[in-house]
């Protein structure tokens, strides 16, 4: 609260310390001492006046040191006062605030509560009781940790000390907490309302030179933004925690010791905003504090995130400004010379002034990036330039959360804090496209604005993640470099940070720059060393390239040009393409609602908007919007394709006669994904059984999560197991298609064959009719059909619902239903226009017979109506996509809901490579499946192969480590030239075991392929190891030919024993190696 709203008596309360009465027991000696103390400070403070006019100095001057004097005592105690006023209505809330404040005023209702905004008095106790504990680790970190690094950090300050550290007894206080959860499913979004009016003591000393400092009290006001994304389904439940200011905080500090100096007036407002330019250059948008709790996450992409989309500003002119400039001390009026300061987060622009103009032009446009919204605001501030310190004329504030909702907002907003003015804003919300379908249309459209800005209207917006380098050319000495990257594009040029010693480095930086023309366009990319004049390698990266990308996305490693052989760069670069949707008409945004809050959102109130505007015009209602606007995340989600074919050579469970008969296994799968558990029916009395089963399901792209197989025994007690195995979700999307086998972990056999697929989702019409035509020639024996698309919905509101029967308003749900499945909406409060903003999504058989239904009604009650949407009419619009208002059957003729309906085609490769050429007789390749996908780094194919093949022949490995996993992994891919065994060739299979291993329990072996004696076996086998038991493995592998027992023919083909020390693990390079014929 102001302090001019404190009580005048309160300073009154807590009685000051120079009023308290001399102490009794005080001796004659203390007295006279205290006496002679007095005197002396007399003394001092006259000196100066005599010393002046002793040496003829003017007056003028011992009046201005008395002036600043006077500034500098005046500023202390008003600061003083503030902090006291302060800590006096914190311990005092309830009963200043009933007793006091609004006795003055009329009392509050007693219904009244502030339910945007929850109060956690619980938490305020918990951080009261542990805030002499949060002191406690702050004094070691200070004293253990930071000093010593100041101290070592500069040659004059190794006498640097901190000799006092207290955090007080004043604790954080919470004052509020509001919850957002209907922006994102996957992220909880918290806003956290600080305040801070704490006694906090801390000095430090330089004892060289004599150097004290310290600070004695801050106050600390601000909304701390924090997210808990992604959500995850394994402990700890949240991948990582952001947080940042949306707005940079209100800060005031009290200085002690030397530092008493920035007290002085016009130098404490320089200091605080030195120290708040600190902050908010790591914690106010667009910077943010991410703090992973799991490991394998995309730091940067939480760090910096794709924004939200882009804002045009168009600052286009104001009306009756208030004079400034007036003349004969203000008996004549003059005019003003205004200028506007634009403000969103971090991103500020300033516009020309016009000269002696109460109602200036300026039609000046800038174009601001949205991070966060609801949140985030436009700050707009006119100026009167002076040639001193230029005169204020008023502020407007925007909350582009209307926006947003509007797309377009062509206003006259009137200025606060002033007595007269108005600025006209037209505001043009830029939603951010993933295709480049409409790029000739956004250019054509830009190069017909015209603006007296600088830089011309943008196109699209990149989004640069750096992420690591390796192995990058040593400096000279072979020392290892401390590299940084710059990057340019067009005239604008970014740095990354520097990493210090190292060849291999990891930034984790993003960086984003706005676009004219892509596809003229080009990404500059330097890797430097520290000192910035040692190249260590460079890159230009065509933007056309990313145009022709999936989702303009590029996520990849980068060979280095003018490097090391091997160097290369590892980034994801994004663009995205600004779009102002045609239907977008120009609309007032609603006034701030007018019902009581808790005081905490004064600053973020938008600006006061009449009804009408500066010359007494009515201005246009709101209209509602023609279209949907769904989060950016809408219909994202891919689905994965599994077919489970069969498995080999399962172990025997069920056994007679204690075990001395072998009996047989009746197996079955389980299948885990993403919550979501599928189950295979059962075989009896087979080890090698063949399911034939089919299993989709649609998922979101989260890092970390894992595709689970179990199999069982199937028995009339308990089940037995039979083995598992883990999946990747990612290295399944990287590969796109895998068919293979996989050896089952925990038990001594057992493999399994998997033929998994990420579908691709597209919008070409022309794909349906082969992929139905692949639907029908498939047959599972769990009766699936694949699914030839997806289906999105968006429910975003309705309109005129009627009333209940008692004539209240009903609380609307909406169930919508596409054959045997159905999602059910929350239920809103009462109302006649709800709105629910949910997404839901369905798996489409055929996408030409079926119907979607939409039903509406009081909390699964009385019906409001409902209707149905023919997905073939989907079929017939532009892009697959229907959004708009649709008419509901069964209620009022106003009665509407605004959908929108967005159809996707699964195209499978299946059906890509098994589609005729004409008369369906041609059946081409399926694609095999590439086990280099596994390994990121290895997307553009680093691969070396040998060249010479000896005469045992050549086998193709891959050994590798996955950290995700702890895993050890030896992929074998295949063998060729090998020695014949026979007249017919060979029948070979691979073995091998991991050395030293006493038991065998790391003995493996492939299938045999019969009569090839360049046979591909692309089989994977996992062993839990450490890396660095990894790294005292030797391989002893061997290539056999399979012959019968009587046989005479040769068994062993070629032999290889290979250390794993050798290999880099980390790298898994596929690799060819010359098998050794085995001697007589």
């Amino acid at each position: 609260m102001h302090k001019a709203d404190a009580d005048p008596d309160m300073s009154s309360g807590p009685a000051p310390a120079a009023a308290a009465p001399a102490s009794p027991s005080q001796t004659p000696a203390e007295g006279a001492v205290s006496a002679l103390w007095s005197y002396g400070k007399c003394l001092a403070a006259l000196l100066p006046v005599y010393l002046a006019g002793y040496y003829g100095f003017s007056i003028s001057l011992v009046l201005l040191g008395l002036m600043i004097y006077m500034g500098y005592k005046h500023s202390r105690l008003e600061k003083e006062m503030r902090l006291k006023s302060t800590m006096y209505l914190q311990e005092n809330e309830k009963e200043f605030t009933t007793q006091k404040h609004f006795r003055s005023r009329r009392d509050l209702p007693p219904w009244i509560n502030f339910p945007d905004v929850e109060k956690v008095e619980w938490l305020n106790k918990i951080l009261q009781q542990a805030w002499p504990f949060v002191g406690q680790y702050l004094e070691k970190l200070l004293v253990g940790t930071i000093a010593p690094a100041i101290r070592a950090s500069n040659i004059h300050l190794q006498t640097l000390s901190f000799t006092k550290v207290n955090l007080g007894e004043k604790a954080l206080k919470l004052v509020g907490i509001k919850a957002h959860t209907e922006q994102d499913k996957r992220q909880v979004m918290l806003d956290l309302y600080l305040s801070y009016a704490g006694d906090v003591e801390i000095n430090v000393e330089i004892k060289k030179y004599f150097c004290k400092a310290g600070v004695k009290g801050v106050q600390l006001n601000g909304k701390l933004r924090v997210i808990l994304e992604p959500l995850i389904g394994d402990m700890p439940l949240v991948g990582a925690i952001t947080m940042f200011f949306i707005r940079r905080p209100k800060l005031d500090i009290n200085w002690t010791g030397l530092t008493n100096l920035l007290d002085i007036p016009g130098l404490n407002a320089m200091s605080d905003t030195m120290i708040m330019d600190a902050i908010a250059s790591h914690l106010v948008l667009p910077n943010r504090l991410t703090v992973p709790l799991v490991a394998d996450l995309h730091v940067a992409q939480l760090r910096s995130p794709l924004p939200r989309g882009v804002v045009r500003i168009h600052l286009l002119e104001a009306e009756d400004l208030a004079a400034k400039d007036t003349v004969i001390k203000g008996l004549i009026d003059g005019k003003s010379d205004p200028y506007a300061v634009l403000r969103v987060g971090t991103q500020i622009f300033t516009s020309h002034h016009v000269d002696s103009n109460l109602n200036p032009q300026w039609r000046e446009m800038y174009e601001v990036i949205v991070h966060e919204v609801p949140g985030q605001e436009l700050e707009v501030e006119v100026f009167d330039k002076d040639p001193d310190q230029d005169d204020f004329l008023g502020r407007a504030k925007i909350d582009l959360d209307i926006v947003k909702k509007a797309r377009i907002v062509d206003d006259w907003f009137n200025l606060r804090d002033v007595s007269s003015g108005s600025i006209h804003l037209r505001l043009e919300w830029l939603s951010l496209l993933s295709s480049a379908d409409r790029l000739s249309e956004v250019v054509q459209k830009n190069q017909n604005l015209t603006a007296k800005s600088a830089d011309p209207p943008s196109a699209a917006i990149l989004a640069f993640y750096l992420d690591q380098a390796y192995a990058l050319p040593l400096r000279k000495g072979n020392k290892d470099p401390s590299p940084m990257v710059q990057i340019t594009v067009q005239d604008a040029t970014k740095e990354s940070k520097i990493c210090y010693g190292t060849n291999s480095p990891v930034w984790e930086d993003a960086f984003t720059f706005f676009i004219q023309d892509p596809r003229k366009q080009d990404i500059e990319i330097q890797v430097k060393d520290d000192d910035r004049s040692s190249p260590l390698g460079s890159l230009t990266i065509p933007l056309s390239r990313i145009l022709e990308s999936h989702e303009l996305t590029l996520d990849q490693w980068f060979q280095l040009e003018k490097s090391g052989s091997a160097s290369r760069l590892y980034a994801k670069i994004v663009l995205r393409i600004l779009w102002l949707s045609d239907e977008a008409s120009p609309t007032t945004p609603s006034p701030p609602s007018s019902g009581s809050g808790s005081g905490l959102g004064q600053e973020e109130t938008s600006s006061n908007q009449n009804s009408t505007g500066p010359g007494g015009l009515t201005k246009p209602q709101p209209s509602r919007p023609q279209n949907t606007t769904p989060d950016p995340e809408f219909a994202t989600e891919g689905v994965l394709r599994i077919h489970l074919v069969e498995a080999q050579n399962l172990i025997a469970k069920d056994n007679f006669m204690g075990g001395m008969v072998k009996g047989k296994s009746d197996p079955y799968v389980k299948i885990r994904v993403a919550g979501i558990t599928f189950r295979s029916h059962t075989i009896k009395e087979n080890l090698n059984p063949v399911w034939n089963e089919l299993y989709e399901v649609i998922l979101t792209q989260l890092p970390g999560q894992e595709i689970q197989f179990e199999l069982f025994d199937k028995d009339i007690d308990q089940d037995d197991f039979l083995g598992r195995f883990k999946l990747n979700l990612r290295d399944i999307i990287s590969a796109q298609f895998v068919d293979t086998w996989y050896t089952l972990n925990d038990v001594k056999s057992g493999r399994v064959h998997l033929v998994m697929e990420w579908l691709s989702r597209v919008t070409d019409l022309q794909r349906l009719d082969q992929v139905l035509q692949y639907q029908s020639q498939q047959s599972y024996q769990n009766k699936v059909v694949p699914s030839a698309a997806v289906l999105f919905v968006y429910v975003e509101r309705a309109h005129g619902l009627s009333l209940k029967k008692n004539g209240k308003e009903p609380k609307a749900g909406v169930e919508v239903t596409l054959k045997n499945v159905s999602h059910k909406t929350k239920i809103c409060e009462r109302s006649t226009s709800p709105r629910w903003d949910e997404a839901f999504h369905f798996l489409v058989r055929d996408p030409r017979d079926e119907t979607l239904t939409v039903k509406l009604s009081h909390s699964w009650g009385q019906s409001l109506g409902s209707l149905t949407v023919h997905l073939k009419e989907v079929l017939t619009e532009p892009g697959l996509v229907r959004d708009q208002w649709f008419s509901l059957d069964g209620a009022l003729p106003e009665s509407q809901i605004l959908l929108r309906v967005n159809l996707k085609i699964l195209d499978s490769q299946l059906a890509v490579c098994r589609s005729a050429g004409g008369d369906g007789s041609v059946e081409q390749v399926i694609p095999k499946w590439d086990p280099l996908h596994l390994d990121l780094k290895h997307r553009t194919g680093f691969s070396m192969v040998a060249e010479n093949a000896s005469s045992a022949g050549q086998v193709k490995l891959t050994i590798g480590y996955s950290a995700e996993e702890s895993r050890l992994f030896i992929i074998i891919h295949s063998c060729r030239a090998l020695a014949a065994c026979s007249k017919d060739g060979a029948d070979p299979y691979v073995s091998f075991v991991l050395l030293p291993d006493k038991k065998a329990t790391t003995k493996r072996r492939t299938t045999t392929k019969k009569r090839d004696l360049n046979p591909e076996f692309n089989e994977r086998f996992d062993f839990d190891f450490t890396l660095e038991e990894s790294m005292q493995k030797r391989l002893d592998l061997s290539v056999k030919h399979s012959s019968s027992f009587m046989s005479r023919e040769k068994e062993v083909i070629g032999k290889l024993q290979l250390d794993l020390d050798q290999i880099d693990l980390k790298a898994g390079v596929a690799q060819w190696y010359d098998l050794v014929a085995e001697s007589n």
